[in-house]
């Protein structure tokens, strides 16, 4: 999963990350709100870790923000020097899920990471996963289609069943090849670009088929339940597809 943390002390910052890297999630680390507020407004996270008290702002001003400006039900942790109750009152009364006091324990700061993501997105603890026609079966890495095994190749699997693992949700670009090339040398961005054509077609990712695999330019893809009674020629789909070649 991606994550993002927010701390004005590398020390916190590279324990957070370390903590994360060991249960295999990818960590973004900022050292000031306002940097990570213009990141969040083109850039998609699983999850945010924050510190209280930052040198331009403090971190419910950041919750708040994320709640009411991006209307993101993203999972918020705060990991703070603060202990008082009426601290983690005001805390969650900004929105945020969970407070975590200082020293930072490793143990307790994966165990609770876990328990948020695992509310926040119960579809990827799953064994199988089933989305209308689509039955996803993890283990095997194979996806059936109307009960019809269809032959992906192994990065096609992986974007299909991220991208339904996220239905509704618009994924950026960084975040889609993180999660399916890593964050290794960059891949590039044709790459992905011809992925989900390749998908669209594949899996027959149309209105009439209940989907859309839609391009939001400049940020990113997003896969979304439709009216099957849409026509599967109608403009929806061809501002999709209109978005893949403006990408």
């Amino acid at each position: 999963m991606r994550i993002a943390t927010l701390d004005d002390e590398v020390s916190q910052i590279e324990l957070i990350r370390h903590t994360m890297n060991g249960i295999d999630h990818e960590c973004h680390a900022y050292t000031e709100g306002k940097a990570l507020m213009r990141d969040l407004r083109v850039q998609s996270f699983d999850l945010l870790i924050l510190d209280w008290t930052l040198p331009d702002i403090q971190g419910p001003s950041i919750v708040k923000w994320v709640r009411e400006d991006l209307a993101s039900r993203m999972p918020i942790l705060f990991v703070t020097n603060r202990r008082d109750e009426a601290d983690l009152v005001e805390g969650l009364a900004a929105g945020a899920d969970d407070f975590m006091v200082k020293p930072i324990r490793a143990a307790e700061l994966q165990a609770r990471v876990r328990a948020l993501l695992r509310r926040a997105y119960p579809s990827q603890h799953e064994v199988e996963l089933q989305f209308g026609t689509y039955h996803f079966f993890p283990q095997s890495r194979t996806l059936h289609v109307d009960g019809a095994p269809v032959d992906l190749k192994h990065r096609e699997y992986e974007l299909a069943l991220f991208l339904f693992q996220n239905m509704g949700r618009l994924l950026s670009r960084e975040h889609l090849r993180e999660a399916v090339w890593g964050r290794g040398p960059d891949e590039p961005s044709r790459s992905l670009d011809t992925h989900i054509s390749r998908l669209r077609t594949k899996l027959s990712l149309r209105p009439a088929n209940g989907f859309l695999l839609s391009a939001v330019y400049g940020l990113g893809y997003r896969l979304e339940t439709v009216d099957t009674g849409m026509s599967p020629y109608g403009a929806d789909e061809a501002d999709a597809e209109a978005g893949i070649r403006s990408t």
